[in-house]
Parts: C-alpha cells; structure tokens; sequence
C-alpha cells in the first residue's frame, strides 16, 4: 500500500474517532441550550419550578417551558434541567433538577399555542423535535457499519471496502448536520410560539458546539476515505495497463 493511502486511512480514522467521542458527548449531556434568568424573574418562579420537579405536566410542555424560562434551564436531547432554590434551611441553596425523556416522551405532539391541547397539531415542530434526537442515532449507527466495513477491508488487505465506509461517514455527517439543524429550527419555533419573558437570555451551550464540530469530522474522514478508495484503485488500473502493455 502506498504511503498516501496508509496516511489518508490513518488521518480519516482519528478524525472519525474523535467525532464518535464529540457526538456521544453532545447526546448524553444536557448543554444544548441555556437559559438566563435574572434574579427578579427566578423569585417568582416557585410553581413552574414545584411543577417541573414533580413531573406532573410531562405532556404539558408550557409548563416544562415556564420553568425552563425562570429557573436558568437546560435543554438537552434526552434531558431537561432547572436550577432550582431549597427553603429546608436557614439559608436557601441552589440545587440542580432533571428530568429525563423516556423514548416515548420524544415521539409527543406538539402543539401551535403550546400547552392548549385544543389546538390543532404543530405537524413542523412536531417532526423536528423527533429528527433532533433520531438523526445523531442514526449517524453513530453509519459510523459502525463504517468502521465494520472498514475492518472488513483489512482483513482482506484491500482498500475498495474504503469506499463504503467513505459513503457512511459522509451520511453520518449530514445526519449530524440535520441534527443541528432541528434542533436550533425547533428552539426558534418554540420562543416565537411561546416567546421567553422580558430579562431571559437564551444561548447554545457546549454540547451543541460539540454536535457541530463532529459533522464536518465525519464529512472530512469520510473525504479522505473515498479519497484513498478511488485513487488506489486508479493507481492499480493503471499499473495493470503498464503491466499488459
């Protein structure tokens, strides 16, 4: 094997890794966004909070919204956080509550005014917050059979198996890609059909940066794949040409 191909084989393994590393990391934290509240709002803010807590409004996702609005939420694609204030002392002391979406939680209606399940279905939000969580799933998935694909190459000493795990990756990476995407369309939609109050600050946290960063990994290991594919198999064409002539 020539040089190149072994160096563009290696390069394109580290950088898949490292997006299996970022992406894991994005799915199983809660630092997808961040909201600020300020100290006024996060003093009046004891029922959204009571409910969150005691998870009674699950379904009722105005109620998770008011709480994530007064009391610093997180937002994740598996989890929802509030900072929440505890009274059993002398002094209050913040403390850190979550609550984790089961698989069926993830597939609930949304609705055009959130909270009013007399409105009719909001078929746009709905099925971005479904692709927010299933795409990254997908993508680590393609990464796999990538990386079978590509243990199967060395055992067989070749290198045309390459060019399937290429194709995956670069799957992988615009399933990554749409992911964002949801997810930052579905924030959008959510504070303009239930706009946050006056003096909430809202920002992208670390776990969606890491999201970000691991698609165009997985688009440039996937590149340099289909690279070292291609080119040795021209190379040995033309090698073979020479050899019959």
């Amino acid at each position: 094997m020539d040089n190149r191909f072994a160096t563009a084989l290696v390069i394109g393994s580290v950088l898949s890794l490292l997006s299996v590393i970022y992406l894991s990391a994005a799915v199983g934290t809660v630092s997808w966004y961040h909201y600020f509240t300020s100290p006024v709002l996060a003093n009046v803010s004891e029922t959204a909070a009571s409910e969150f807590v005691n998870e009674l409004e699950k379904a009722n996702e105005k109620a998770y919204a008011d709480a994530l609005y007064h009391c610093n939420g997180s937002l994740g694609l598996w989890q929802q956080c509030i900072t929440t204030q505890h009274y059993n002392t002398d002094e209050p002391s913040p403390g850190f509550h979550c609550v984790s979406l089961s698989f069926s939680d993830q597939f609930l209606e949304k609705y055009s005014q959130p909270g009013n399940h007399n409105n009719g279905i909001d078929l746009l939000r709905t099925y971005l917050w479904r692709c927010q969580f299933l795409l990254p799933l997908v993508a680590l998935g393609l990464i796999f059979f990538g990386a079978v694909v590509g243990l199967a190459g060395c055992v067989c000493r070749s290198l045309y198996p390459a060019l399937g795990t290429g194709a995956l990756h670069l799957l992988a990476g615009v399933c990554t890609l749409g992911a964002v995407l949801c997810f930052a369309s579905g924030v959008y939609l959510l504070q303009r059909s239930l706009p946050p109050p006056a003096g909430v600050r809202g920002e992208y946290g670390w776990s969606f940066c890491l999201a970000c960063v691991s698609s165009p990994l997985q688009i440039m290991a996937g590149a340099l794949f289909l690279w070292a594919s291609r080119a040795s198999r021209k190379e040995y064409s033309l090698m073979k040409a020479y050899r019959v002539a």
